[in-house]
């Protein structure tokens, strides 16, 4: 079979036969859920010498990412991001994706450090530590102390790591096109929009200096709450491929056994951790987006210390205040606003059933959200909410979907740390404000002034757009389409029968009229446009009844 998307990658030939032939081990190509390899299937083995015959789509997904190297290593880590294309089963088995990855040898960090901060490590750092504290996919960290006497960490980015991820893109983006194209089964998964998504946002994080200014505004955002903390970026240390930051002395989240040694009120800091979350996310409409305990660390005095910010949100005015609406047509448990809410966010499959989307919801709503504040698991809830959008098949800005999933893992953060924690309670005060702001004059004109904009925009354009179409139906130019879905089998079953019945008529005429050659008082040409008749009538019924067409009109 012949890729044209591929043909432009020529030169990465051997990489785009090596992902498609990890893909095919895994069963995670069409030609391998063919019955003809299931044999094979069963002697196939992952990078580890796992066998691959029983494992479910989850775990093979996650394998085969693993397998792949970097870039699909991130990808699935994005798509554990997206429940609502992928599901939460298979979300929560790429979340388990690590990356950790081997420690570059001293003088390649040494190297980068030099080519970056413009003069050897002996002359930028007083000391600096070769041996690294920990290395993942896209860098390692490294502890130092500058000249001016601060402790630091040092995050390096591995060497050549871009002329590895960049043709992996480019042969990522020609699969999710041929996906796209080629098979209805991941159409609706938006493969094209994925990748587009996946590239910013990987090529993003390979520039440190976007999470060098992530720091410097939570860092100012936060400057009068002494329970949160962020690390200082030093700039003149710092660079595209180099992260120097202040060095944080705490106990981090993954660390259970000192957090429960340490005498801290966990429930505590765990409330001044979802405080401040709620804060980024109604407060300020921009957040830290990975906040599972490895990124938390517990400072001297319960404060919250906070780690890599490269992953983060931001909520545009009109996409907040959707959300805004969504949270409160949750709260006030009203299914029908919750519907109409979540349409307005998205967008709906043709022909979707919103009487029983708001039916399901409505369900829904009475599950989760008739309970006390103390009772009610956010996290079990968005995260059946999202099996609904899945199910309906909405599609949900990626803005909104992160937003959840970081709702979601925050709930499952705070819990490790204090199992009675409730992230419901929490939410308490700042439903009242939300409400305030939903409810205020200020919004309400806002609201009008778009609309008038809107109203104006269409009043400046609608006399432009009506005289060009004036103009050409004058011209004699003007054309209308009209799409016509699933009429061709209709029209072509029509025209059969209509050649079927032909042929029957003219071949009985023949047949009666002992049309020559005639043999034993038979015409041979009227009895074969009968027998061509019978063969086409039996074609014809088989389509029918093969398509549900007579049995489905009867019920």
């Amino acid at each position: 079979m012949k890729f044209p998307a591929l043909a432009r990658l020529e030169s990465n030939v051997h990489r785009v036969a090596e992902i498609l032939g990890v893909l095919a081990k895994y069963g995670l190509a069409d030609w391998v859920k063919a019955p003809h390899y299931g044999w094979l299937r069963k002697h196939l083995r992952s990078g580890d010498g796992q066998a691959l015959s029983g494992l479910g789509l989850p775990q093979r997904a996650r394998m085969a990412c693993a397998e792949l190297g970097v870039t699909f290593i991130k990808l699935g880590q994005v798509l554990a991001t997206r429940p609502d294309l992928v599901g939460l089963e298979v979300a929560a088995e790429l979340a388990q994706l690590q990356t950790a990855a081997p420690a570059e040898p001293a003088a390649t960090v040494r190297a980068t450090l030099a080519a970056e901060l413009g003069a050897p490590v002996e002359e930028r750092f007083a000391a600096f530590a070769d041996t690294p504290l920990a290395s993942a996919s896209i860098a390692q960290v490294h502890c130092a102390r500058l000249p001016t006497g601060e402790e630091v960490v040092v995050k390096i980015q591995h060497s050549g790591l871009e002329r590895q991820i960049l043709p992996d893109l480019d042969i990522l983006a020609a699969l999710a096109a041929l996906a796209e194209r080629y098979s209805p089964e991941l159409r609706r998964y938006q493969p094209v929009t994925v990748v587009r998504q996946f590239r910013r946002t990987l090529l993003r994080e390979l520039d440190f200096t976007i999470e060098r200014r992530h720091l410097m505004e939570f860092a100012g955002r936060f400057a009068g709450d002494p329970n949160v903390h962020f690390p200082v970026p030093y700039a003149e240390w710092s660079s595209r491929r180099v992260l120097t930051m202040e060095r944080l002395d705490g106990i981090l989240g993954t660390n259970t056994a000192a957090l429960a040694a340490s005498g801290v009120d966990l429930d505590e800091f765990a409330r001044r951790g979802a405080t401040m979350y709620l804060q980024m996310v109604f407060r300020d409409a921009f957040y830290h987006a990975d906040p599972h305990p490895g990124n938390l660390m517990l400072l001297p005095g319960g404060v919250v210390g906070v780690l890599d910010c490269g992953m983060v949100g931001r909520l545009d005015p009109e996409l907040a205040s959707a959300i805004d609406d969504l949270l409160v047509a949750l709260v006030t448990q009203d299914a029908t606003d919750l519907g109409d809410t979540l349409l307005r966010l998205g967008s709906a499959p043709p022909g979707v059933s919103r009487d029983q989307l708001r039916a399901d919801l409505a369900e829904f709503v009475a599950d989760h959200v008739g309970r006390s504040l103390r009772e009610l698991d956010i996290g079990a809830a968005f995260g059946n909410l999202l099996e609904i959008v899945r199910r309906y098949q909405l599609t949900l800005p990626p803005a909104c979907i992160l937003l959840l999933r970081t709702l979601v893992e925050l709930e499952g953060t705070a819990r490790r740390l204090s199992p009675e924690f409730s992230l419901a309670e929490v939410f308490g005060p700042f439903y009242t404000t939300l409400l305030r702001r939903r409810l205020s004059p200020r919004r309400a004109v806002v609201r009008l002034r778009r609309a008038g904009r809107d109203w104006e925009r269409l009043a400046g354009s609608l006399p432009r757009d009506l005289g060009d179409v004036l103009r050409r139906v004058r011209e004699g130019s003007f054309h209308v389409h009209l799409d016509h879905h699933h009429l061709d089998p209709v029209v072509n079953r029509l025209v059969l029968g209509l050649v079927t019945a032909a042929l029957l008529v003219a071949s009985a005429l023949l047949w009666c009229l002992a049309a020559p050659p005639v043999w034993h008082g038979v015409s041979l040409v009227g009895a074969a446009g009968l027998a061509a008749a019978i063969y086409l009538t039996a074609r014809l019924l088989w389509a029918i009844r093969k398509s549900g067409g007579p049995s489905r009109s009867d019920e």
